[in-house]
C-alpha cells in the first residue's frame, strides 16, 4: 500500500507526460487531528500530515511554477505551504499560498443545522448522499450541483490566466468539496466509490477549449 497522495502524483505525472503545461489540482488537505469537542475546522495537521505534505511537494514534477491556494482553514493553508516548501527543496519554482474563500466550506449556510442533519443521517456518508441527491434544506447547505458550478468557475479563472511558463496551481480544500465535485460532475456515486483520502486530488485542465476534470477513476468534459 502506498502513501497518501501517491495516486494524485500519478495523475500529475501522466498529465506531464502528455505535455500539459497548464494544470490545476484540487485536493484534500493532509492528515489531521480529530479532537472530540473541538470545532471541526479547528483541527490541525498532525506531524505525519506535515511530513506527508513536504514529501508530496518533493515528489512533484519540477518543470512547473507551483502556485498555492487554500481554504482559509489553517490545516489547508499549512498543507499548501508545506507542499510549496517541499517543492522548493528540490529546486522547484514557487510563489506563495493565498487563502481563497471559494476553497472553504462556503456552501454550508448553517453549521449547526448541518451537524444536526449529519447526526440524523447517522454520519458523514449518509449526509453526503442526501446532499448530492438534493434532499437537504436550502437553509442548511447550497445544492451540491450549484456549489460545484460556483467552485469550478472560480478555479477556471485561475487556469485561464495568461502565463509564459508551465504552471501548476495547487487548490487545497476539504473532503466534502471533493465529494461534491466527484458526485456532481464526475458521476461518482458515493455507494460506488471510496471516502476521499488525505491528499487525494482532482486534476483540472483544458484540452483545447474543453475543460476537463479527472479523478483516479473518472474523466468529465464540459
Amino acid at each position: 500500500m502506498g502513501e497518501y497522495g501517491d495516486t494524485t502524483l500519478e495523475l500529475l505525472r501522466e498529465a506531464q507526460s502528455q505535455g500539459r503545461r497548464r494544470l490545476g489540482l484540487l485536493m484534500r488537505h493532509s492528515a489531521r487531528t480529530f479532537i472530540p469537542g473541538l470545532h471541526d475546522l479547528e483541527n490541525q495537521l498532525t506531524d505525519e500530515g506535515r511530513d506527508l505534505s513536504r514529501r508530496f511537494g518533493r515528489a512533484l514534477p519540477t518543470s512547473y511554477l507551483l502556485r498555492g491556494y487554500a481554504s482559509p482553514a489553517r490545516r489547508c493553508v499549512e498543507t499548501s505551504e508545506l507542499i510549496l516548501h517541499g517543492y522548493r527543496q528540490v529546486s522547484g519554482q514557487v510563489t506563495r499560498t493565498r487563502p481563497v474563500e471559494a476553497l472553504g466550506v462556503f456552501y454550508v449556510l448553517d453549521q449547526m443545522k448541518m451537524f444536526r442533519a449529519m447526526q440524523a443521517s447517522e454520519g458523514q456518508h449518509g449526509f453526503l448522499s442526501q446532499w448530492t441527491r438534493g434532499e437537504l434544506g436550502e437553509d442548511i447547505i447550497i445544492a451540491a450541483k450549484t456549489a460545484a458550478d460556483i467552485l469550478i468557475r472560480a478555479l477556471t479563472c485561475k487556469l485561464l490566466e495568461k502565463r509564459d511558463e508551465a504552471v501548476l496551481d495547487i487548490f487545497v480544500s476539504h473532503d466534502l468539496t471533493l465529494h461534491m465535485l466527484k458526485a456532481s460532475l464526475l458521476g461518482e456515486r458515493l455507494e460506488e466509490t471510496h471516502p476521499v483520502e488525505f491528499l487525494e486530488g482532482i486534476l483540472i485542465y483544458f484540452d483545447g477549449d474543453r475543460l476537463q476534470l479527472k479523478s483516479v477513476t473518472r474523466v468529465h468534459r464540459q
